[in-house]
């Protein structure tokens, strides 16, 4: 009976630290989605959690680099996690966690379902076991939206010049062997609704391929990666493709840390590298190389005056369906070369970055004014300086970048765990007009680094375990114009959650945002190119989980917009919820049911809600109009190797007769998506 308690009592720990987790990377994801207005497709996160789930990190011999694949732990978390073990040496047991400096409860909860105590294995038996005792896994899921959209509807008509040739499931097949974190290949392939398979312009069967092959930890070799892989450096000013989030209710989270080499298998079809990188490692340097050579999709134009071909943008959606859209891929061969070479030393790390691309055709963007400072031409060059030091309860980091030697962009933060229940986060930016980066990602306002000015606070109070305050403003300023904003502007962004957990079974929190942006607009709401004005747009969101017993969880949800209030283009919105989660104890069946209803003005008080998915899979879809939004998730472990996920979900409007627009336009007011997704473990 005794044992019988304790399994029960570890995994209620056990789910309950996944939840904590899962609500952080939720509120993440959806502020992306929010910003870039368009899901993500990187799954690399989600992926690395769920092999840490099933292959858990062992905490006497985790590399500072393997804890930075768990981005909630703050860079002052793992100095402390590893001063710890280097003062006290191995840890004897997990309970030890509650000894290190800034580790709290809440952080050793989330943590606990992907690390363990145990004793280290020899680095020789180990490159004996990378081939022999991996785990194969195939991957294969199928989505179908029922309703026909008017691009598929077109294929009926022979007059038509612009449709949807091919049929309309989206395909996605993941083939991958993982060692540990010692040793990773695989393929990816996809085909997206409206894309051909096995005819037309994709004769070779599917419309996107990847493969990797990814080594760590060989002698002095650390990293070494051959086909598609991800560089990330410094604080993102020059190079960024892995997932990294942005502004949100997690105010520590604000420095970018990752490997500088990751392997890449994931659907999105442009934030990657093809070609091979590798990272050496002796004492206390790295010294990382990369070189890849890609096509990538870009609006061609030819030139008959010039005798030149060259494009406008590059494409980032990964969409070929259309005959524009085929003409579009794989129009511009971009190569890009580049490394790092860093110092660490314990509490300090220095380096310098460098990237060069390449292309076949030259960039020339849109004569519009706010492209004067825009990159053009056939090649860019990155270079940086990036640093980080901890100090005591103090980490500070930074990166100092240039564009083609003349235009500069910089970026430093603190992070200060000013009480045990206390940390604040600061990060100041000022990237000149003219800086540009192609694969760029830093902790700005804009998607990308350049034009732009200034200044983050955040604190994170937790006066006891019961309560939790977090807050953040944001003032920042663009010196240039920028799309739908033709003059200098300033902005500001504030937020505050509040969060009680009464017993470890609710948890009730609430937020309130508030940001004020310039956009062009005259008096009549009607756009245009000359006055510009502030718009404020302001979010209250109230949710509570409670968990009612060990298999079942209910979570409900209130959100409401106001859309510059007291202007020409004020609109409001309001959006509730209500989740069923339900996951019996030692049973390999779960389920998960939502009933949403939406209400908005228009498009400009839409609110984002991230959706439970199956694995691996994400739903953020914006929510504008009035209606109704429902979906069932279901999984059942048909045996250790094989499991099977089965999702519905449905728009019902109320007052529309169609949804969307152009050749993705539906006829009627419902949008019906189904989703099967297998697992085969080998």
């Amino acid at each position: 009976m005794k044992k019988e308690i304790i399994i029960l009592v570890f995994c209620f720990c056990y789910v309950t630290a996944i939840a904590q987790e899962t609500q952080t990377t939720e509120q993440q994801i959806e502020n992306i989605t929010e910003v870039n207005e368009s899901e993500t497709e990187d799954d690399s996160y989600l992926q690395s959690l769920r092999h840490y789930q099933r292959n858990k990190l062992n905490l006497n011999i985790a590399s500072e680099t393997e804890l930075k694949e768990f981005i909630f732990l703050s860079p002052l978390q793992i100095a402390n996690f590893l001063n710890y073990r280097r003062l006290f040496g191995k840890f004897i047991s997990i309970y030890e966690l509650q000894s290190i400096p800034t580790w709290d409860n809440e952080l050793i909860q989330k943590i606990l379902p992907f690390v363990m105590v145990g004793p280290a294995i020899s680095i020789r038996e180990d490159v004996g076991r990378r081939l022999r005792e991996g785990e194969y896994t195939i991957l294969s899921r199928i989505t179908y939206v029922l309703e026909e959209s008017e691009g598929f509807r077109r294929r009926k008509d022979t007059a038509a010049t612009s449709y949807y040739p091919g049929s309309r499931e989206r395909f996605l097949l993941r083939y991958k062997y993982v060692y540990r974190n010692l040793l990773q290949y695989g393929t990816t392939a996809e085909k997206d609704p409206g894309e051909q398979w096995f005819k037309g312009a994709q004769r070779n069967g599917f419309d996107y391929y990847s493969a990797h092959l990814f080594v760590r930890n060989i002698g002095i070799i650390k990293n070494l990666a051959v086909g598609d892989y991800t560089v990330n450096m410094g604080q993102g000013l020059i190079q960024w493709q892995s997932l990294a989030f942005r502004k949100s209710v997690d105010v520590i989270n604000t420095k970018r840390q990752a490997s500088i080499l990751r392997p890449f298998n994931s659907t999105n079809e442009y934030f990657f590298n093809r070609g091979a990188a590798i990272t050496l490692e002796k004492n206390r340097f790295q010294v990382t190389g990369f070189a890849s050579v890609r096509k990538v999709s870009g609006n061609l134009t030819v030139d008959t005056l010039n005798a030149e071909d060259y494009f406008s943008s590059l494409v980032t959606s990964g969409l070929h369906r259309t005959p524009n859209e085929q003409a579009d891929k794989n129009a511009v061969q971009m190569n890009s070369f580049g490394g790092n070479i860093s110092y660490n030393d314990g509490n300090l790390h220095i380096s310098t970055n460098a990237v060069y691309f390449q292309f076949n055709k030259p960039l020339q963007r849109d004569d519009q004014p706010y492209n004067n400072f825009a990159f053009s031409g056939k090649q860019l060059t990155n270079m940086s300086i990036d640093w980080s030091y901890t100090w005591r309860n103090m980490h500070w980091f930074g990166e100092v970048a240039n564009h083609n030697s003349n235009n500069y962009g910089m970026m430093s933060g603190l992070l200060v765990s000013a009480d045990s229940k206390v940390d604040l986060s600061f990060v100041y930016r000022n990237i000149q007009k003219g800086y540009q980066s192609i694969f760029g990602n830093a902790f700005t306002e804009g998607t990308f680094p350049t034009n732009e000015r200034g200044l983050f606070a955040g604190a994170s109070i937790k006066p006891n375990a019961k309560w939790k305050l977090d807050a953040y403003m944001d003032f920042y300023r663009f010196p240039y114009l920028r799309f739908r904003i033709d003059a200098p502007s300033n902005g500001q962004d504030y937020l505050v959650q509040l969060t009680h957990r009464p017993s470890k079974l609710i948890e009730i929190n609430t937020r309130f945002r508030q940001e004020s942006k310039a956009l062009n607009y005259t008096d009549d709401g009607e756009l245009i190119m000359s006055l510009v004005e502030p718009v404020t747009r302001k979010n209250w969101r109230t949710q509570i989980q409670y968990k009612l017993n060990p298999s079942l969880t209910i979570r409900q949800r209130l959100d409401a917009i106001w859309f510059d209030l007291g202007g020409p283009l004020e609109s409001r919105g309001f959006l509730a919820f209500f989740d069923v989660f339900y996951k019996p104890q030692l049973k390999p069946f779960s389920a998960n049911i939502r009933l949403q209803y939406f209400e908005t003005d228009d498009f400009n008080s839409r609110i984002y809600a991230y959706e439970n998915d199956v694995l691996y899979g994400f739903s953020i879809p914006p929510f504008s109009n009035k209606g109704y939004r429902y979906y069932l998730n279901v999984n059942y472990d048909i045996s250790e190797k094989l499991a099977l996920w089965v999702r519905w979900a449905q728009f019902i409007y109320r007052n529309r007769t169609v949804i969307g627009s152009g050749l993705d336009e539906i006829a009627g007011n419902q949008r019906s998506e189904v989703k099967i997704q297998v697992l085969w473990r080998l």
